[in-house]
């Protein structure tokens, strides 16, 4: 048996380049009080919270919270690479459905450094190690930093097997910056055309230029999930819910399949946004905004396949007929997604949700999409998880 939840308050913090901004403990702390201060409850009534990170020490959780309150609640300390606050979100979903807890605290955050991010613990053996050498097997360029040769490979089978240029790629990094430049929490809010994107610095020629990869960020967000039985109790807020969500890991064909968009999660994101549609009793056509994982473009347009929004080789057709954006089918990443809001990792995540969160109350002002009444996250981090969400009105 499960029980309905609900999302009471949602919080984030203007995101910000490396070094530019608080350090984490105020950064966190100051999203999950926004959080509390929406929903409209106090940190004492918090049952249970998960904060996710993926560069900091250990209990890193428990050092924010303590800023906020010190109430001996359980803190459990979450990492699952770029999917890190989508696992904390959905690990706090099944405290509350399961009836372990009626009131819980998600929180993401991320301090991060400039430049490509790279392992930390050199004395050991990385967790990607399956995914180099498929990588290496398939692409080559071992000089390049790893995200952008998975990623940019991943890119590059697209263009091989459909035909896919580099002015499509283009196209969606140009649309990221048009719904930014709405964003006041958003890193990049400056408006570039396809042409710039395309005469911006190359990173693997013919393949990728610098803006079409998101910049390394800091920042927070946080989410406040409780039970129907509690928002009644205390008078709390009931319009927007989880209505469906799943999480996934890879299976033998991300390293068997000889293809490098299964290497970067195509199966992961199919197989999570299938069962939630089926949970939901919904399809894709029945969406009206989607906040994806778009950490380069070239994988929000392997995205936009792999969860439905157009049939495999149809990306191309779906960004020129306008489909991704105000006026289209279903409006993508209305945030600015991760290439213009900026991708802290552990707090992307529950950036998404606050963002569909607005959406769904409709009081995104200049960027609301009209009459949302279905919205879908996708989160994903290689390594690997795909956690996505929908979210409905109550």
């Amino acid at each position: 048996m499960t029980r309905d939840v609900l999302i009471a308050g949602v919080g984030m913090i203007p995101f910000t380049k490396p070094g530019s901004g608080d350090a984490y403990p105020a950064m966190a702390s100051t999203a999950a009080r926004a959080a509390l201060l929406d929903a409209g409850v106090g940190y004492a009534l918090i049952d249970q919270a998960y904060v996710g990170y993926v560069y900091g020490d250990s209990t890193a959780g428990q050092r924010v919270l303590y800023e906020v309150g010190m109430t001996g609640i359980p803190i459990f300390n979450v990492n699952n690479n770029c999917s890190t606050g989508s696992t904390a979100l959905y690990l706090a979903r099944q405290a509350v459905a399961s009836g372990a807890a009626e009131c819980v605290l998600a929180l993401g955050f991320e301090q991060m450094s400039p430049g490509a991010i790279g392992a930390i613990f050199k004395d050991r053996p990385t967790p990607f190690e399956r995914f180099d050498a498929a990588t290496d097997d398939l692409v080559g360029h071992g000089e390049m930093p790893t995200a952008l040769r998975y990623f940019g490979g991943a890119g590059l089978a697209h263009m091989k097997e459909f035909g896919t240029q580099l002015s499509t790629f283009a196209k969606i990094r140009a649309k990221a910056s048009r719904h930014a430049v709405n964003n006041p929490l958003a890193l990049f809010k400056k408006v570039v055309t396809a042409d710039e994107v395309l005469s911006s610095p190359a990173l693997w020629p013919e393949v990728m230029t610098r803006l079409m990869a998101c910049p390394p960020t800091c920042g927070g967000a946080a989410a406040i999930l409780v039970s129907d039985k509690f928002a009644d109790k205390h008078g709390l807020r009931k319009d927007v819910r989880i209505a469906a969500q799943a999480m996934t890991t890879d299976t033998p064909a991300t390293f068997g399949a000889g293809d490098m968009m299964q290497v970067v999660g195509y199966d992961m994101t199919q197989a999570a946004a299938n069962k939630v549609y089926e949970t939901a009793g919904i399809g894709p056509d029945d969406l009206d905004v989607v906040e994806l994982h778009d950490c380069f473009a070239h994988n929000e347009l392997i995205t936009y396949e792999a969860l439905g929004l157009c049939p495999a080789g149809g990306a191309a057709r779906f960004i020129d007929d306008g489909d991704n954006s105000y006026g289209g089918r279903i409006v993508t990443n209305p945030s600015g997604g991760l290439l213009s809001k900026g991708h802290p990792l552990g707090a992307t995540g529950l950036a998404q949700c606050t963002e569909l969160v607005w959406q769904l109350r409709g009081t995104a002002d200049r960027r609301q999409v009209p009459d949302v009444t279905h919205a879908l996250q996708h989160n994903l981090g290689l390594g690997g998880a795909c956690v996505v969400t929908l979210y409905g009105r109550a």
